[in-house]
């Protein structure tokens, strides 16, 4: 598949140019079409065949196949997931807390990475510890000194106000030999560049298909290392995630599986699985290689003087320095151009993606 071919199949970018992907990826009709199918043949075919439920399951253990290839792990190792928050959300309500333990996060963190630790600090008296980072760029000093005696380092793979590309596998090392656990954030990742999240060595990972994947809303992922699972206990418990439901005492199912615990609409995952395969149609390589070319073009016309983003390829997210972001976003707007603000940041951000060209740049830049 090439990127015209994708592109030709957003009907989005027929009376927009979007360079937001880095919030909310638009789908294509192939994946649209896949979410609107399975919902017909669930509701109108497998209630007359055999039964809603056994399709569904059939479903989610294929599509946790495919995002464990996608990523690097095995199937028993992901869980499903409605969203990146979701995901993150469920992995403190399996582990046991106390005022002992000590939880190590940045200050470039989503409000996904953020909370989850407050409520924890706020009913366990747990200390949140926080690295200040440069834009984004986490100094491995102050992390190895942060890390040490904590319980559980937490960090995004790319950072979304900036978009510098963390050093993942080194960070989660520094975080290990401090005896830390380490979930990673990976939603800005999953659909823009490969990796192998045992490459990472990361104890947990979270992600999502409604960003980079261009999947629906509704769909994400959690990676749990297969040893570390086994210690964890989830607070939610339902007909999926035990071995046996009716059973007293009750037995978690193994692996990662023991985060899914009720009834979910399958077709989201469906769209799931088409997003990655659509995005491995397209190939990870000539992705990256096209956000490569997008971002230098980009970063070069609008100068050194305004961006934040490192000038070097790191991500598709590049953000940059206004006097009024907020201001600038509703201007471009007004010329059919779809940017954000980051208020944390207070800079504006630019999503460029494989389905972007340079006219979308200049198009930017002209209404700039």
């Amino acid at each position: 598949m090439h990127p015209s071919d994708l592109r030709d199949d957003m009907p989005v970018l027929d009376r927009t140019v979007y360079l937001n992907t880095g919030a909310s990826g638009p789908s294509p009709r192939r994946v649209t079409e896949t979410v609107e199918s399975w919902y017909e043949f669930h509701e109108f075919e497998s209630p007359a065949g055999e039964g809603m439920y056994m399709p569904a399951f059939d479903l989610f253990d294929d599509v946790r196949e495919t995002v464990a290839s996608h990523i690097g792990a095995r199937s028993d190792e992901v869980a499903l997931t409605g969203s990146t928050t979701d995901g993150i959300s469920r992995l403190p309500l399996a582990m046991d807390w106390n005022s002992d333990d000590v939880i190590v996060r940045t200050d470039a963190e989503h409000a996904a990475g953020i909370l989850p630790w407050r409520r924890l600090r706020d009913t366990y008296g747990v200390e949140v510890r926080v690295v200040e980072t440069d834009d984004g760029h986490i100094d491995p000093e102050e992390w190895k000194e942060a890390v040490e005696g904590a319980t559980l380092a937490t960090f995004s793979s790319i950072c979304w106000t900036s978009g510098v590309l963390a050093p993942v596998s080194d960070l989660v090392d520094i975080a290990h030999d401090a005896g830390a656990r380490v979930l990673v954030d990976a939603v800005q990742s999953t659909g823009q560049h490969a990796f192998d999240v045992h490459e990472w060595g990361a104890d947990a990972v979270a992600g999502s298909a409604h960003k980079w994947l261009l999947g629906p809303w509704g769909a994400g992922y959690l990676f749990v290392e297969a040893d570390f699972a086994e210690t964890l206990e989830p607070a939610q418990l339902g007909y999926r995630n035990l071995e046996d439901p009716y059973a007293d005492p009750y037995e978690y199912a193994p692996g990662a599986k023991r985060f899914e615990f009720g009834t979910v609409a399958p077709a989201p995952y469906a769209g799931l699985q088409e997003a990655i395969e659509m995005m491995e149609d397209i190939g990870m390589d000539t992705i990256e290689d096209h956000i490569a070319d997008l971002t230098g073009y980009f970063k070069s016309e609008l100068g050194e003087d305004r961006l934040v983003s490192p000038r070097e390829y790191h991500s598709g997210l590049v953000s940059f320095s206004d006097p009024d972001p907020e201001a600038t976003v509703e201007q471009v707007a007004e010329q059919g151009i779809k940017i954000r603000s980051i208020p944390t940041a207070n800079v504006v951000r630019a999503s460029l993606h494989v389905f972007n060209t340079r006219d979308d740049v200049d198009a930017l830049l002209d209404a700039l």
